[in-house]
């Protein structure tokens, strides 16, 4: 059977990439877990507190305390698979540009999954906006403004890297504030990096949550929220039902907030 043949490592690891490539939500997360995403498993996200800094007067000093452990945990609670076929696994791998056109289309669909489920985390954020209205460019410039003040104020440095991510409306309306980035930055484009302000990164997307009623725009660090995901399997079967060879493929992921006071969520609508 033609399946017998199918490079199960090799498309595992094109998928993945390609996943790293087009969920630009979730490559800005902090990804330290990477590999450990099994579904419905526990990834233990390790923190510490900070020391007491005492004035020193030349007397003894007190005894040396327990610095507090600020783990957090982070549920691996997604999971997502595809499942199609093909005529013969052997010929569309043998077909130039067939099984990475396929596995492009899966791979985009999945992004967009994992996207939104970074996207919805902006409601954990440490603080937000109230509901905006924002239909003018000083209505998005101010929208913003309050936004980087409120992580300054939290001590998210100003060396410090910030993305700030927008429904295309917003972005359309605050352009004109922008620095622009060189157009054959190609990098900084597949990132969907479009320019910089007040030295923050912007960015547009058509994933970021919605409640109902407002975009929730997000203002962050890369290590606001935790991201950990992973192709748990992916392997090539003869369906029953039909002559034809199948690949599936379970993707499991999970997202937290586990540094709100670098997140700031702006809630606004047209």
């Amino acid at each position: 059977m033609s399946y017998n043949n199918f490079k199960a490592t090799v498309w595992s690891k094109y998928i993945q990439l390609e996943l790293e490539r087009k969920a630009i939500l979730a490559d800005f997360c902090n990804k330290n877990f990477e590999g450990q995403a099994k579904h419905n498993e526990m990834v233990k996200i390790l923190g510490v507190g900070t020391p007491t800094i005492g004035d020193y007067t030349g007397a003894p000093i007190a005894d040396p305390e327990t610095v507090d452990d600020s783990s957090v945990f982070m549920k691996i609670d997604q999971a997502k698979y595809f499942n199609f076929k093909v005529d013969d696994i052997d010929k569309a791998q043998a077909k130039p540009g067939l099984m990475e056109a396929i596995l492009t289309n899966t791979t985009r669909a999945m992004a967009l999954k994992r996207d939104s489920h970074v996207a919805a985390q902006a409601v954990n954020a440490g603080a937000s906006s109230a509901s905006l209205k924002v239909g003018t460019k000083t209505e998005a410039k101010a929208a913003i403004d309050a936004a980087i003040l409120a992580l300054r104020e939290n001590d998210v440095e100003i060396g410090m890297e910030v993305v700030i991510e927008l429904p295309y409306w917003v972005y359309l309306l605050f352009k004109d504030n922008l620095t622009e980035l060189k157009t054959n930055n190609d990098e900084l484009i597949k990132k969907g990096i479009i320019g910089m302000y007040d030295n923050c990164l912007i960015r547009t997307s058509n994933n970021l949550y919605n409640d109902g009623t407002d975009y929730y725009a997000m203002a962050r660090t890369k290590d606001a929220i935790a991201f950990a995901g992973g192709i748990d399997k992916t392997e090539a079967y003869r369906p029953e039902k039909s002559f034809s060879d199948a690949m599936k493929g379970l993707n499991c992921f999970g997202a937290k907030v586990v540094r709100p006071k670098e997140l700031y969520a702006i809630k606004v609508h047209k």
